[in-house]
């Protein structure tokens, strides 16, 4: 940073958001990310050595992404630039190379390009990194909400290291309010401002570790405080419930104040769906939304649990539930609220199978375990003649060519031979899928080589 963007910026100071004003200068200002800024993490490491690498950072919105990477660029005193994938293309990727390659030759800096919403680059604009990013001329700092391995390039991704951050937990977020609100520099530590605790509890459930969403909010509540800072009278600088849900537009829920209760009811919903109660599935469910509980998680919760919990007993289940949540967004409440109750009574009175669930744990764990096995060759694309040479697609058999389109053949990878991750069970329509795949079993051992 420069003289001239040093001045700038305490002159526009005070017109920044409280949530800039309050972002962290230095590692261990960071809240809520220990596992990767704490001491003897790699990030840390990296930065004392002065030794950074490329990474995609990947979090929630709100978990300090930005944060994180404007610390690396200072800490190590490198050049940074900034930039989002939503505004920039391969234009000014370049210009970004240019730039680059002109301070290390006459200043012996590296270059941090940091882009936000690195998941909104196309192909090529990631493409255009990828030599500068390998041949070291700029170090890369992505961050994304979206799991980078669908969102960025194999190429790309094989350069950097994937760090995960998390949503703040209650306690963080809790430490963050604190902080604005006696900081008198960049908080509201010169008004002293109180904040009641049923007011913090809400504040800090609504944001749901969203740390730039907590701050905006109790920015709103610190510009009604500032107009009554002439006040003596310290009720009059108090932060109560009603003025946090004012500032967020929405109800406090009717839960206790840990928001145990919160969560008491999800799951006492989730149970009851899960132990085929409708009656109980409908008072759970009414209950929260009374309280004001968003419904949109309410439905994510049960969309969930009709994969989770229903499966392929009833594959019309998960229909069901996204149209529930289709048909709220386009009515709101209280129209919209029959159609969750419709959902939650189907999913209640469905067939229940976890057998998919099972499946994909295991199958994360033989991921994990195995690594990233090769495809069959008898299984593999072979648009070229050079890979058909290499046996590309050879021996593959067309299971259309075969009596029911079945026939004996590999698809798993060989250590995978034999293995079976899906169980289907005997209730609801996995019941016909069970018989199905005993009935193939059956064709595959018929079917002459």
């Amino acid at each position: 940073m420069d003289l001239f963007e040093y001045s700038s910026q305490k002159a526009t100071a005070p017109t920044r958001p409280l949530a800039e004003r309050m972002r962290p200068q230095t590692l261990d200002e960071v809240v809520g990310q220990e596992r990767i800024t704490g001491p003897g993490t790699l990030i840390r490491c990296a930065i004392e050595d002065d030794r950074i690498f490329s990474m995609i950072l990947w979090g929630p919105p709100g978990c300090g992404k930005t944060t994180l990477a404007r610390i690396v660029a200072k800490e190590t005193d490198s050049y940074f630039v900034e930039f989002s994938a939503v505004l920039s293309g391969v234009k000014d990727i370049r210009a970004v190379i240019s730039a680059a390659q002109t301070q290390l030759n006459l200043h012996r800096r590296r270059t941090i390009l940091f882009v936000d919403e690195i998941h909104r680059f196309n192909k090529a604009q990631q493409d255009a990194f990828l030599q500068h990013v390998e041949n070291g001329l700029i170090t890369l700092i992505g961050a994304t909400t979206e799991n980078p391995s669908f969102e960025v390039i194999p190429a790309l991704l094989s350069r950097c290291r994937v760090v995960t951050l998390v949503a703040l937990a209650a306690d963080d977020m809790q430490m963050v309010i604190e902080r604005a609100l006696v900081d008198a520099e960049n908080g509201f530590g010169a008004l002293d401002v109180r904040l009641a605790p049923e007011a913090r509890d809400h504040l800090v459930a609504s944001a749901d570790g969203d740390v730039r969403a907590a701050l905006n909010a109790l920015e709103i509540v610190g510009t009604v405080l500032a107009k009554r800072a002439a006040d003596q009278d310290p009720d009059n600088r108090a932060v109560t419930l009603d003025m946090v849900e004012k500032a967020l537009q929405k109800k406090a829920l009717l839960y206790d104040k840990s928001g145990e209760q919160h969560y008491n009811l999800i799951s006492a919903l989730h149970k009851s769906l899960r132990g085929s109660d409708p009656d109980a599935a409908i008072y759970w469910l009414t209950r929260m939304l009374e309280a004001g509980e968003d419904p949109f998680y309410v439905a994510r919760r049960m969309v969930r649990f009709a994969s989770e919990d229903v499966g392929n007993a009833d594959p019309f289940a998960l229909t069901i539930t996204m149209n529930a949540m289709e048909a709220f967004r386009f009515l709101g409440h209280p129209e919209g609220d029959l159609a969750l109750i419709q959902a939650a009574v189907y999913l209640a009175t469905a067939p229940k199978s976890n057998s998919l669930y099972r499946a994909h744990k295991i199958v994360q764990k033989t991921v994990a375990d195995t690594g990233a096995l090769p495809v069959p060759l008898h299984i593999r694309n072979a648009p070229t003649g050079l890979m058909k040479e290499l046996g590309y697609g050879r021996g593959y058999k067309y299971a259309h060519d075969y009596r029911e389109a079945v026939v004996e053949q590999t698809y798993l990878p060989d250590q995978l031979q034999g293995t079976r991750f899906y169980e289907p069970t005997d209730r609801g329509f996995e019941k016909t899928v069970k018989q199905r795949l005993e009935k193939w079993q059956r064709l595959k051992k018929e079917v002459p080589e």
